[in-house]
């Protein structure tokens, strides 16, 4: 069982930044696919950014482009979201997800089966 906690929200202005952390409390991250996602009010969970087992390949969004970076400690089981030039459309909960990576091949986008309660960005104009 994973179980994902994410931290790491909170309000900024537009033009700032913030990181977000998603830990497991039960389990290293070792062999998961991580990836995150977000929900703005009214709207469905939308995919961010993604980052493979092996932390080899990344995936992102292209509204995130450029502003936001996904890494990875494994020491630390402990995922990060980089997120610079925040803007008020970033504004969403934000959800971390895992799933168990494999050799087949990656897909950044689906399959998360694993997920945490989410953490409140807010971006103030």
């Amino acid at each position: 069982q994973v179980q994902l906690v994410e931290s790491g929200g909170g309000l900024v202005q537009a033009g700032g930044s913030l990181r977000l952390s998603c830990a497991s409390s039960t389990r290293t991250l070792s062999g998961l696919d991580m990836g995150w996602y977000r929900q703005a009010p009214g709207k469905g969970r939308e995919f961010v950014e993604a980052i493979s087992w092996t932390g080899g390949s990344t995936a992102y969004a292209d509204s995130v482009k450029g502003r936001f970076t996904i890494s990875r400690d494994s020491a630390k089981r402990t995922v990060y979201l980089q997120m610079n030039s925040l803007k008020v459309e970033d504004k969403a909960i934000y959800y971390c997800g895992a799933k168990v990576g494999s050799y087949g091949g990656w897909s950044p986008t689906t399959g998360y089966n694993y997920w945490g309660p989410g953490t409140q960005v807010t971006v103030s104009s």
